[in-house]
């Protein structure tokens, strides 16, 4: 499921991780369907994989931000 970035930025750390979680196991499921053809469309994979990267991406921003607020 895609999330937009600002949809994203409402939710915690915790929140954030759990879903890199869930989107990697799905990421997994979708490669192996992939390679053997059960995959109707295999845009999903990158769908995935840039959902994965803007998850990642904004973990890292709200992390160096508590960092930034501790200092």
């Amino acid at each position: 499921m895609k999330m937009k970035a600002h949809e994203i930025r409402q939710l915690s750390i915790e929140e954030i991780k759990k879903r890199i979680q869930d989107e990697e196991i799905n990421l997994s499921h979708l490669k192996f369907q992939l390679a053997t053809r059960q995959l109707s469309s295999p845009i999903q994979v990158r769908l995935v994989r840039r959902n994965i990267a803007r998850l990642k991406t904004i973990l890292v921003e709200k992390q160096k931000q508590a960092q930034n607020s501790k200092v």
